[in-house]
């Protein structure tokens, strides 16, 4: 370790408030994170498909590239190569040149702070604002992230209220709500007037070439849907070859990342704006980054390609839990986007073995970062290789040995013994013998007094090497039979796990709008079933009792037959709104719209983008009324995923409950920049 990093691990370690946040950060999602796995009929069977999936595509990234770009490219989306960092400025510099950009709003993307982005693009003028409510606070207070999922975990509400009174003005307070409030207030105006949003990329799937970008404040939808370009930074790495592949990733990365089933929004993004659309950018771009990753996957470290950037191992691993993300430094003190477990792997892959390869003696390699990965990484296994000076393409890391002298003799000797079965059969019998001598000398204990060389030898006593050895004993005692072959599934082996579907039609579908249901509701969402004929009176109960006259609306094609004119009837005003009339519409209180399909297991709605169906009504407002047929509940996220018209439409979002964050002192609060209240009408079908 080099004296810039133990100096800032020291530091991280004296700070009180800093220890307090890490360990209610790591308590509650390891928490959140074992109730949410549980709901899982086989996690462990899940993560060895999940693992399969990722090797599939780094073994073979070129071919999946290639699709994706294809899909890609039909349905409108321009497609930029960068091969490095600079690379990837260049052609952001150069989309916000062609649109005249003057303001960009950003959506949380790991690639983005990787590259620099930030800093370049203020460099020439242009104001790049964070969107997602941690990284907006960490960027007022002029820091980087110190955590890929929860960028400010290392401040208490108290700091929060003091920037927000320093930065923006506003009347100090420790109420999160109300500095939750605060900060939606004066982002929704960011998100009206920006030229173009950016964002990251979780998944991209190759066999449709859909961009997937998952979020929970609904600043992910914003940065997408309502300037009129959006530009996607999206590492080469980060496909996954068809919908039932997206379906398994999406059922494991929010449950390792913050807990949930799924995200509170899922966005599916397959063309910009076409000509007949109410809404969304009028151009799409995806900037591929390679920026290293080429060089890594022809490397012993390609393993770490398969990472999904849940931020589980950070929160697992004991060490980071003490010292936190702004402890990863380079040799020169720089910090790193990629902190953790993960980080210690990904930094001296990406930015060299030279300034970051020491961050990998930041490491029990007590194993829980691998136990905690849904793609089951053998991240410590990386770690070792670091720390061999193992890299990729790049100045190798040579460690300097600072063991003393004893200690290195006694590694090189079991080293000797241990990389040698017939030599290690040799060591236990001696160790036997040994044991059996010190069986006289310590008159019966099953312990060994050290001689006191040192205080350390006059306190502690080790224990009595066993006559004889394990493998000795077993061979003596145990006969195993020939024939005697367990035939249970092993723990993770796909070939016994079976499929994952499950024919809805089996299912009365009456126990799958219970289910749906309960998920819903326990999502914090309101769940009304009734006869197409009460929905009316039910929707003019809600807007009577909040004194609403106008809302936002599909076409009346898209909603029960004569459902809005009998609105209209009532006196309430009924407005469609486009992407030309976004600011004007924004203060509008209520959004009414249908919904495709919802999953039972997850209590989530399917939206489709396209003609008469604006995805801003269950965007911009801060009530969200939506209808679905009972006929239109399915089982499983992987049965709605494969809906040929989730393929067709521009964009689709998958919706779970009402927008949150818990990015301030981990504290859950509902309503951030999607709606806050989340109404659901299920119609019973005839």
């Amino acid at each position: 370790m080099t004296n810039l990093f133990r100096t800032r691990i020291k530091g991280s370690l004296a700070d009180s408030n800093l220890q307090s946040a890490l360990d209610a950060n790591a308590e509650r999602r390891l928490q959140v994170r074992q109730n949410a796995f549980a709901s899982l009929a086989d996690p462990q069977g899940l993560r060895a498909r999940a693992h399969l999936v990722r090797a599939e595509v780094i073994e073979h990234l070129e071919s999946y590239l290639e699709l994706f770009i294809e899909h890609a490219q039909v349905n409108g989306i321009q497609i930029h190569h960068a091969a490095d960092a600079d690379q990837a400025i260049k052609v952001v510099l150069e989309i916000a040149s062609q649109t005249g950009a003057k303001l960009i709003a950003k959506s949380k993307t790991m690639v983005s702070e990787e590259i620099g982005l930030n800093h370049a693009l203020e460099k020439q003028g242009i104001q790049v604002v964070e969107t997602d409510l941690g990284e907006y606070i960490v960027q007022l207070r002029g820091e980087a992230p110190s955590h890929i999922i929860t960028p400010a975990v290392h401040l208490r509400r108290q700091d929060v209220g003091k920037l927000f009174e320093e930065k923006l003005g506003l009347p100090y307070t420790e109420d999160i709500g109300i500095m939750t409030a605060l900060a939606r207030r004066t982002l929704r105006q960011v998100f009206m007037d920006a030229d173009i949003g950016i964002s990251g990329v979780n998944f991209g799937v190759a066999e449709t070439g859909t961009l997937c970008v998952v979020t929970n404040e609904g600043n992910g939808r914003m940065v997408t849907t309502v300037p009129r370009t959006h530009i996607a930074l999206m590492g080469i790495e980060r496909l996954v070859p068809t919908m039932d592949d997206l379906a398994l990733m999406l059922s494991l990365l929010p449950r390792s990342a913050t807990g949930q089933k799924l995200s509170v929004y899922t966005s599916l993004l397959n063309s910009p704006r076409r000509s007949d659309d109410p809404d969304g950018p009028q151009e799409r771009h995806v900037i591929l980054v390679d920026n290293g990753r080429t060089a890594v996957r022809e490397s012993e470290l390609r393993e770490i390609l398969y990472c999904i950037r849940c931020g589980a191992c950070l929160n697992a691993c004991p060490v980071f839990r003490e010292i936190g993300g702004h402890a990863y430094i380079s040799i020169h003190g720089k910090g790193s986007p990629y902190s953790g477990p993960m980080g210690s792997v990904v930094s001296p892959a990406l930015f060299g073995q030279d300034d970051y390869g020491h961050l990998a003696r930041a490491s029990s390699l007590c194993g829980a970062c691998r136990e905690a990965c849904p793609v089951d990484i053998d991240l410590p296994k990386l770690l070792l290789k670091i720390r061999a000076g193992i890299g990729a393409n790049q100045a190798q890391y040579h460690p300097k040995p600072n063991a003393p002298e004893l200690l290195a003799m006694g590694l090189r000797l079991f080293s000797l013994a241990a990389t040698s079965p017939r030599r290690y059969a040799i060591a236990q019998r001696l160790v036997g013998l040994f044991g059996s001598l010190a069986t006289l000398l310590s008159k019966g204990d099953p312990w060994m007094r050290l001689p006191g060389f040192s205080g350390w030898g006059y306190s502690k006593d080790f224990p009595r090497p066993a006559g004889k050895s394990f493998r000795t004993r077993y061979s003596s005692q145990i006969k195993p039979k020939a024939d005697d072959h367990d035939k249970s599934p092993r723990p993770g082996d796909i070939s016994a796990t079976g499929p994952t579907e499950i024919d809805t039609a089996q299912i009365d579908s009456r126990e799958l709008v219970k289910k749906f249901a309960a998920e819903l509701e326990a999502l914090g969402a309101k769940f009304i079933f009734c006869s197409p004929e009460a929905v009316l009176p039910k929707i003019l109960e809600l807007l009577q009792g909040r004194g609403i006259d106008e809302i936002l609306a599909w076409d009346a094609a898209y909603l029960p037959g004569g459902l809005l004119q009998r609105l209209s009837e009532t006196g309430v005003q009924i407005i469609h709104p486009t992407g030309e009339t976004v600011q004007t519409n924004s203060h509008i209180r209520l959004g009414l719209s249908g919904a495709s399909a919802a999953i039972a297991d997850t209590g989530s709605l399917l939206l489709l983008g396209g003609p008469g169906r604006p995805l801003t009504v269950s965007l911009l407002p801060e009530i969200h009324i939506a209808l679905v047929w009972a006929k239109d509940v399915f089982e499983q996220l992987n049965q709605v995923l494969q809906l040929v018209v989730i393929k067709e439409a521009p964009a689709a979002v998958l919706i779970s409950g009402p927008s949150r964050t818990a990015d301030i002192e981990m504290t859950l609060t509902i309503g951030v920049h999607g709606p806050a209240e989340l109404h659901v009408i299920c119609m019973e079908s005839s």
